[in-house]
């Protein structure tokens, strides 16, 4: 757990960039901050943000439900009834995937995958966070492919590494939506010896977006 003073010194910061109409911490808010998700930038910043917001925004990124909640878990010291029910606990994970054109890539997860745009940062966008029910994934540009090489450079790629992996619920309706879609399918659906039935698309950039159900 941080310091809890250099805690509170992030949220005057972020109560700062907000006063000064720093645009990346309206998109920070909008991605945390629930009563903020429909609002666009500017109206995130003209809206009010207190210290107080901006201690709930930095609780919820790691994990907590508020400020309190996270100076009573955050306690080197505690008694056994404030231990009992603060074990760590994982709230999700974001895949960054590596893009070379951020707003072709959104259009793809958006149009193709049934995904939504939660935001998008830059001129031209250079970042991007999407989203479908609980899966979140981020797109980051880069210059040049991170992981593919030139063939016959001697440092070909490995093959078949997935960038994100996907647990779905009825795996054969959205088989069939992406089908429809003409999703690039790299794996058709098929049921794994090991109880898994899962697909994998490929997107633009070669990114394997592996999804997946456990069999009954």
């Amino acid at each position: 757990m941080p310091n809890l003073d250099n805690l509170k010194k992030q949220a005057k910061q972020l109560v700062r960039w907000h006063r000064e109409g720093y645009y990346p911490v309206a998109q920070r808010i909008r991605a945390v901050l629930p009563r903020y998700h429909e609002l666009d930038d500017r109206a995130i910043l003209t809206k009010p943000f207190a210290l107080a917001d901006a201690q709930e925004l930095i609780a919820r990124e790691l994990g907590f439900d508020s400020w309190k909640a996270l100076r009573l878990g955050g306690r080197e010291t505690q008694s056994p009834e404030e231990i009992n029910g603060h074990e760590p606990r994982l709230l999700g994970a974001f895949p960054q995937l590596f893009v070379a054109d951020v707003e072709a890539s959104c259009r793809f997860f958006v149009e193709t995958l049934g995904f939504t745009l939660c935001f998008k940062y830059g001129q031209p966008a250079f970042y991007a966070l999407i989203q479908r029910d609980g899966a979140r994934l981020n797109l980051r540009f880069v210059h040049r492919p991170v992981l593919l090489q030139d063939p016959g450079t001697g440092n070909e790629a490995e093959r078949d590494l997935l960038a994100a992996s996907i647990p779905v619920e009825n795996i054969k309706s959205l088989y069939v939506e992406y089908k429809a879609a003409a999703a690039p399918m790299y794996q058709v659906l098929k049921k794994q010896p090991w109880g898994l039935r899962d697909f994998i698309v490929r997107d633009p950039d070669g990114n394997l977006i592996h999804f997946s159900e456990l069999s009954p």
